[in-house]
C-alpha cells in the first residue's frame, strides 16, 4: 500500500485502503474518498490495484493447480514426503515422530564415515584453519591449499593427471557436455537410464545427441554408426546405475568406443570408495587398469564423507578447459573447508587400507542371500551394495516401507516418476557400518511384513 502514496497529496492510509476496495467494487464510496486527487493521481491508483489484483490472481491461479496436481499424485500413492532426521547420519538415527532409534537401511553413507570421530576431526580441523566458507568462485579468490591438495589426492586415488571440483556432482555433469561438445559436428551417445544430472548437463550442448537402450550394446554401436564423422564422440554413462543397483558393461563399451574413435565418460557416484577390491571403481571391479576411461565423474557426498560436492578427473588439458569455461564451477561457490578437509581424510583412509571396502562386500552378499533365501526379488549386480527390492505396485510399496519403518528398519519406497510404473521398490543399501546383527534385524523385519502382505 506504501508503494500507492507515492506523488499522492497526505492522505491517511486508512483512507487509502477504503479507496482501494471502493475501486474494486466500483462503489460510490471512492467519490467520497477521493477528495484532493488529481484525475492523474486517481488514475495511477486505479492502475495500480488492478496491477496488484491480477498478480494476485495469477498466484491464486498457480497454487489451484498445483493443489489439484499434489493431491493426484496423493491419490496415487506417490506423494514423496520427507522425513526429518534429528542425529547425526549414521547406521543408526533419530527420526522425527518415531520414538526409538532406527537402523537406517537407505543412505549413501556406503562406508559408514558420515559421523565417523576422524572424519569429524577432520572437518573441525579444516574449519579452525580455513573458516566456514570463502564468499568466492575460485577463480576470484576462493582457491585455497586444501582445495588443490584434495584435487590432487583424487587424481592419484583414480590414476588420473589432473582434477576439478565442484559444488556437487550434479553440478560436474551440468558443466562438462556442452565444453567437450561445444559444436553441431560434435556427438553425444548416452545410456537411456543415466542419472537425471547426466541428462541435463546433455540438454545443454547443441550438439547431436544420440541415446541407446540401456546396457545394450547393440544398440550402441548403431548409434556410433549413426554419429558417424563426427568432430568429437562420447559415449556417457553411469558406471552403477543406482535405481537398478546394476553396473555398465564397461569392457564392451571401452571396445566399441576403440572401434569407432569415441571417448568415454562414466559417473562414479555409486562405486567411488566402495565398488572393486579397493574401491576404486567400476574399472577396478572389471580389472580394467586405472585411466581406461577417459572422464570419470565423481561424488564426495555419498562414500567419501557424505557432506557435499563433486569432481571430474581426467587430462591435465580437459581439467584446464573446465576451468576455463565450465559455467557451474567458474559461477559457483567453492567448497566450504570443513567439507574440502573431511573428504580428504576419508581418501587418505582409504589409500592407507581398504578394509572398510570388504565390510561393504561381505554385509551385501549376506544381505542378498538371505533375502532370496525368503523368497524376495531382489534385482542388481550381486556385489553392489545397492539392493533393490522389488514390489511392483506402488501403494504395497509405500505400505511395506511404512510398516518398515514402525518395526524401527528405516527404509523408503521408490515408485514412479523415480522409476518406471510398475516398478516400485525398496531400495535398501548396505554400509559397511552395518553389522551382521543390523542385516539379521532387517532380514527379520522384511520377512514378517512380507508375510503380512501376503508377498511372499
Amino acid at each position: 500500500m506504501a508503494k500507492l502514496t507515492r506523488g499522492l497529496p497526505n492522505i491517511s492510509m486508512e483512507k487509502l485502503g477504503s479507496l482501494n476496495i471502493a475501486i474494486r467494487r466500483n462503489t460510490p464510496v471512492a467519490s467520497r474518498c477521493l477528495w484532493g486527487l488529481s484525475s492523474f493521481q486517481l488514475d495511477h491508483v486505479r492502475s495500480r490495484t488492478y496491477a496488484t489484483a491480477v498478480a494476485a490472481k495469477a498466484l491464486k491461479d498457480l497454487n489451484d493447480r498445483f493443489r489439484n496436481e499434489l493431491n493426484a499424485i496423493k491419490g496415487a500413492g506417490l506423494f514423496k514426503n520427507e522425513r526429518v532426521i534429528t542425529s547425526p547420519q549414521g547406521v543408526h538415527v533419530n527420526v522425527e515422530g518415531y520414538g526409538t532409534e532406527m537402523l537406517n537401511f537407505c543412505a549413501n553413507n556406503y562406508l559408514g564415515l558420515s559421523n565417523h570421530p576422524e572424519i569429524v576431526r577432520a572437518g573441525k580441523s579444516g574449519l579452525d584453519q580455513y573458516g566456514a566458507g570463502l564468499s568466492s568462485v575460485r577463480f576470484i579468490c576462493g582457491t585455497q591449499s586444501l582445495h588443490k591438495d584434495l584435487e590432487k589426492k583424487l587424481s592419484e586415488f583414480h590414476g588420473r593427471e589432473d582434477t576439478i571440483l565442484y559444488a556437487s556432482c550434479f553440478d560436474a555433469n551440468a558443466g562438462l557436455f556442452e565444453v567437450i561438445c561445444s559444436s553441431p559436428d560434435d556427438a553425444i551417445i548416452s545410456d537411456e537410464l543415466n542419472h537425471a544430472s547426466i541428462i541435463d548437463g546433455i540438454r545443454l550442448t547443441k550438439t547431436k545427441k544420440f541415446r541407446y537402450a540401456h546396457r545394450d550394446m547393440k544398440d550402441l554401436e548403431n548409434k556410433l554408426k549413426e554419429a558417424g564423422n563426427s568432430r568429437t564422440k562420447i559415449i556417457v554413462t553411469d558406471g552403477v546405475f543406482s535405481m537398478d543397483g546394476n553396473v555398465a558393461p564397461l569392457p564392451d563399451i571401452l571396445e566399441l568406443a576403440k572401434k569407432y574413435g569415441a571417448l568415454t565418460f562414466i559417473d562414479e557416484c555409486h562405486a567411488t570408495g566402495f565398488f572393486g577390491a579397493t574401491g576404486r571403481g567400476t574399472e577396478e571391479y572389471f580389472g580394467l587398469p586405472p585411466g581406461s576411461v577417459d572422464i570419470l565423474n565423481s561424488t564426495l557426498g555419498k562414500a567419501l564423507g557424505g557432506a557435499a560436492g563433486g569432481y571430474t578427473t581426467a587430462s591435465k588439458e580437459i581439467c584446464e578447459m573446465l576451468r576455463q569455461r565450465s559455467r557451474p564451477y567458474l559461477f559457483s561457490n567453492s567448497l566450504p573447508p570443513p567439507v574440502v578437509s573431511s573428504a580428504a581424510k576419508v581418501v587418505d583412509m582409504l589409500m592407507e587400507s581398504p578394509e572398510l571396502v570388504s565390510k561393504v562386500h561381505s554385509g551385501t552378499n549376506h544381505f542378498r542371500e538371505g533375502m532370496k533365501k525368503l523368497g524376495f526379488k531382489v534385482i542388481g549386480d550381486p556385489s553392489h551394495p545397492i539392493c533393490p527390492v522389488m514390489l511392483g505396485d506402488a501403494k504395497l510399496t509405500s505400505k511395506f516401507a511404512s510398516k518398515m519403518q514402525d518395526k524401527g528398519i528405516y527404509v523408503v519406497g521408490f515408485s514412479y516418476p523415480v522409476v518406471p510404473k510398475e516398478k516400485a521398490r525398496i531400495r535398501v543399501q548396505i554400509s559397511a557400518a552395518h553389522s551382521k546383527e543390523d542385516i539379521n534385524r532387517a532380514l527379520n523385519a522384511f520377512e514378517s511384513i512380507g508375510k503380512e502382505l501376503g508377498v511372499i
